[in-house]
């Protein structure tokens, strides 16, 4: 086996492995942010590789020395203030097996506090409130993978017994 580096960048190695283009990026958190009257926080953010806003789920990638569920609690307490609550690791998928080696951690964080957040100045978050009841009605504008993937997981939690 080959492996050799094509291109090092910040965010993103991409390698050829006996031939195959991969590319590495690391884990990263997704999390479904439900305060305590029951609205799931989403983000609304340029995507420049679609062309356009996404809406997603809060998250971003493990620094080093993270767990997930740490990573998690700081990216949420960052992009939207929401804090505290109870948290459950849902699922861990990959983004896009098909070419990249991102494993991606779903939370499923309840009972949140609102509190003030502190994005990274690059960063353009626009906050989308949407209260539980509506997610069945959003569910067919949602175009990101891992939003669509935590969203169902979470109204599947709620629809189970117990």
């Amino acid at each position: 086996m080959t492996r050799r580096t094509e291109f090092a960048g910040k965010l993103i190695e991409v390698v050829v492995d006996d031939g195959k283009e991969i590319v590495l990026h690391g884990p990263a958190v997704a999390i479904v942010a439900v305060d305590r009257e029951g609205v799931v926080t989403l983000l609304r953010q340029p995507r420049p590789a679609v062309g356009g806003p996404v809406l997603e789920l809060p998250a971003g990638g493990l620094e080093a020395g993270e767990t997930p569920l740490e990573s998690a609690q700081r990216e949420l307490r960052e992009e939207t203030g929401l804090h505290g609550g109870d948290w459950v690791e849902a699922a861990t998928v990959f983004s896009t097996p098909g070419y990249c080696d991102e494993r991606v951690h779903l939370f499923l964080a309840t009972a949140l506090e609102q509190g003030e957040a502190s994005p990274e100045g690059s960063e353009e978050l626009e906050l989308v409130r949407v209260p539980v009841a509506d997610l069945p009605d959003l569910l067919p504008e949602i175009e990101d993978a891992k939003t669509l993937a935590g969203l169902l997981l979470y109204l599947r939690t709620r629809r189970s017994p117990g």
